[in-house]
């Protein structure tokens, strides 16, 4: 089956099970259109779902080509370069394009430049703070649907390692909203009070993350 889409035609996979209650649809990175459903539905009935379906099918193919556009660049600190591959040990940052020696570990690249630079706008921050908290140790890994997380039983912040690809204001953003989270544990009117004494621009730096 195809889908046709602002003159486009889409592949439609469809899978049938009999445990599934529901219809579920998806795009994945190779633009195919997957539709999960009960084995008693008639393909009729699916083109019909698919077809009340299409504006939120489009959302998710923008969503799936916007990912792969970006994965063909590289980011820096909120800047996007185009990639050169090279021979040389070293990456190099020019005005618009990365040189970059081939075989790179590239997440070893961004946690090398993240540990220093986290830790200095950690410590940045920290000075700035308006409440007394206790300095926390400094984690930095790769999460899926967080930019930073507080343990207060462990006196920890960890920051998600995605940060070193944005602005440093998205960075400084994340890490107050950690800092004050050693005040309040949940995202509360008082919480976000306290985000916005520290950090006014708050609520259009999330906008901007968003967006992203």
């Amino acid at each position: 089956m195809q889908l046709k889409i602002k003159n486009k035609l889409y592949d439609v996979d469809i899978i049938k099970k009999r445990t599934n209650k529901n219809t579920y649809i998806r795009v994945k990175e190779d633009l195919t259109i997957y539709v999960t459903t009960n084995s008693l539905i008639s393909d009729k009935k699916i083109s019909k779902v698919l077809e009340e379906a299409t504006p939120s099918i489009v959302k998710m193919i923008e969503k799936v080509e916007k990912k792969l556009d970006k994965n063909n660049y590289f980011f820096y600190l909120g800047k996007r370069y185009d990639v050169i591959y090279t021979n040389d040990k070293d990456v190099v940052l020019g005005e618009s394009k990365v040189f970059i020696p081939k075989g790179l570990d590239i997440d070893k690249w961004y946690k090398k430049q993240a540990a220093k630079l986290f830790l200095e706008r950690l410590n940045y921050n920290y000075s700035l703070y308006n409440k007394k908290i206790p300095y926390p140790s400094l984690t930095i890994r790769k999460m899926t649907s967080r930019w930073g997380v507080c343990n207060t039983k462990l006196n920890k912040i960890t920051l998600n390692l995605e940060l070193i690809k944005k602005d440093i204001i998205c960075l400084d953003y994340v890490i107050m909203h950690e800092l004050s989270h050693f005040i309040y544990h949940d995202h509360s009117k008082n919480f976000w009070g306290l985000v916005e004494e520290n950090f006014p621009k708050y609520k259009s730096v999330r906008k901007l993350m968003k967006e992203d």
